[in-house]
């Protein structure tokens, strides 16, 4: 249960922001998770829901790419809501098991393939350093291309966003897979 109740149907809001409801659900098809706590700041789920619609349907990132990074992210801010929301679609998308059982716990990513292997190395050192050492950046930039490296870092910048949300006001998700505890 949510810390606050959960903005999630049109009768909680005025009139004045039903449009804001209605591009939600025209991108998300429902306002609900962090979406209905950011639904109490007028206009700011709306466009962080633009935003993580471009960062999802518009980057150059394949699937496997970006959920290398959320789940990733999922475990260095522990952030078992959307470590629920997206370990099954990393596995649809095709992710192998090894990467999904090294990113849950925090283990060591040196045996994966090489991009599964900097995607979660690059993943953990943006968000626990705060910088990026520059054989790995060079590395991943000579395979991918400048637009790649920004995509991906802003994946991280978005979904850190969001796991601030669920995570401070106590999302949870029913039934869904638990995260892996740290090694």
């Amino acid at each position: 249960m949510a810390r606050i109740e959960l903005i999630t149907s049109k009768d909680q809001i005025g009139e004045d922001r039903q449009h804001e409801y209605d591009e939600i659900v025209g991108v998300l098809g429902n306002v609900g998770g962090p979406f209905g706590v950011l639904m109490y700041s007028p206009g700011l789920a709306e466009m962080v829901c633009k935003t993580g619609a471009h960062v999802r349907l518009e980057s150059s990132l394949t699937m496997v790419e970006r959920e290398l990074c959320i789940l990733t992210l999922c475990r260095e801010r522990d952030a078992a809501y959307e470590w629920g929301s997206h370990v099954n679609v990393a596995r649809k998308a095709g992710m192998r098991e090894e990467a999904i059982e090294v990113m849950g716990t925090g283990g060591d990513a040196s045996g994966l393939e090489p991009d599964e292997r900097d995607i979660i190395t690059y993943s953990r050192q943006l968000l626990n350093n705060n910088k990026i050492d520059k054989e790995l950046f060079d590395a991943m930039l000579a395979r991918h291309d400048a637009r790649w490296m920004v995509e991906i870092t802003a994946t991280l910048g978005q979904y850190s966003y969001i796991s601030c949300i669920n995570n401070a006001f106590e999302m949870t998700r029913e039934g869904a897979e638990a995260m892996p505890v740290r090694k």
